[in-house]
């Protein structure tokens, strides 16, 4: 079904404020911002295509940067004014407090030749308290997934995933979702309302544990965010014989919920081995292509095979808003999102990494845009920091 617009029937889908920046003028001063540097695509009249792969680069394992253990990855994005990069860790205080760093990716504009990647900086996340988040398994405790940066109001905006216990966890105290504004050096600057179809709970009621918000983004029309997997009223999660349904949320210029659609995961690309083995597979990341287009990072985990990662664009045009709908498995017919695979990113370096970060960087001046992938290393030493560059058209 992927690239084309298909009707999906309910029952056989089983398959503060966005004022803590300036308003309107922060997106707008993002969009202006990143299309002066080539940093933002316009919506374009033919789909992203990849021209180049420009190269691997890696951090080393459980780097020590300023007393911190550098790993875990999850979000990327670039400041489009000065070349800063902002990459969020998704260590929940295992080694130190959540954090994300400021690093520099060396892309030469002329030529798109990909040649290093280092750290420059590192800002500890606080809470409405001042004070660093707490742990794992503590109260309140937060598990930072993705981050995007506003050059208007030099701020980021972070994707905490929350936890919550299930059965396999049932010690995890309940931790809410959350999207937050955070000053430059960490500092709480608020954050955005959360629909109730993104209230973790202690039941089997809204997203998953583990399968909340990992990927968001800066649109035109204010901000992007997706659930990794499928709710429980929205289906089971991936097998190797049917997809699932995640929800794409929006928010407009004011910071108020403005839309939700459904997005079509894949199928496990392939069985674990054994068939019975665990496996994990859902939206990772997604970043705005102009418009109401977008990309997305499917992303597996599949024992006994390891990683499988796939670049999709999608479209909301024409989708149906699912907002106000409780399930996805029943009530009436909808319309997701259509998407088509631009690419099978274990192609490029292999084996295939835990990739979970996505950004535009500098145009380059053959006019391609370049797009960065990066992984997340989980601070295990079978895997690792990686982060693959490409040039781009269609964006």
């Amino acid at each position: 079904m992927n690239g084309h617009r298909t009707m999906w029937r309910g029952a056989a889908a089983t398959a503060a404020v966005l004022a803590a920046v300036t308003g309107a003028a922060a997106v707008d001063g993002r969009v202006r911002a990143q299309a002066a540097d080539g940093g933002r695509p316009a919506a374009a009249a033919q789909g992203l295509r990849i021209t180049r792969f420009l190269g691997e680069r890696r951090l080393p394992h459980m780097a020590k940067f300023r007393g911190t253990t550098v790993g875990g990855l999850s979000g990327i994005d670039r400041d489009p004014r000065t070349g800063t990069w902002y990459l969020v860790s998704d260590d929940r205080w295992r080694y130190d407090p959540a954090r994300f760093y400021t690093g520099r990716l060396a892309i030469d504009p002329a030529t798109g030749a990909f040649t290093g990647v280092r750290i420059t900086g590192v800002s500890t996340l606080r809470g409405p308290d001042g004070r660093p988040y707490p742990a794992f398994g503590k109260p309140g405790s937060v598990d930072p997934e993705t981050i995007r940066f506003d050059p208007r109001s030099r701020r980021v905006l972070w994707g905490n995933e929350g936890d919550r216990p299930d059965e396999a966890h049932q010690g995890i105290p309940l931790a809410p979702m959350s999207l937050r504004w955070a000053r430059e050096d960490g500092r709480y600057a608020g954050a955005l309302p959360l629909p109730p179809s993104l209230r973790l709970t202690p039941e089997h009621r809204g997203p998953r544990r583990n399968a909340g918000i990992e990927a968001l983004t800066f649109t035109p029309h204010g901000v992007a965010a997706m659930a990794e997997g499928p709710r429980y009223e929205d289906g089971e999660p991936p097998t190797v014989r049917h997809g699932a349904m995640s929800r794409l949320t929006l928010w407009d210029r004011a910071g108020r919920v403005a839309g939700q659609y459904a997005y079509p995961v894949d199928p496990l690309p392939a069985a674990p081995k054994p068939p019975t083995g665990a496996a994990d597979s859902g939206v990772s990341e997604i970043l705005a292509a102009g418009g109401d287009r977008f990309l997305a990072l499917e992303r597996s985990w599949l024992e006994g095979v390891g990683y499988k990662v796939r670049l999709y664009e999608f479209d909301v045009r024409g989708a149906t808003d699912v907002l106000r709908r409780d399930r996805l498995t029943q009530g009436g017919r909808f319309r997701p999102a259509r998407k088509r695979l631009v690419a099978d990113l274990g192609r490029y370096a292999a084996p295939a990494q835990n990739l979970e970060a996505l950004a535009w960087g500098p145009r380059l001046k053959t006019g391609e845009c370049t797009l960065v992938v990066g992984s997340d290393d989980n601070f295990d030493q079978r895997e690792v920091t990686q982060f693959l560059a490409f040039a781009v058209r269609g964006c």
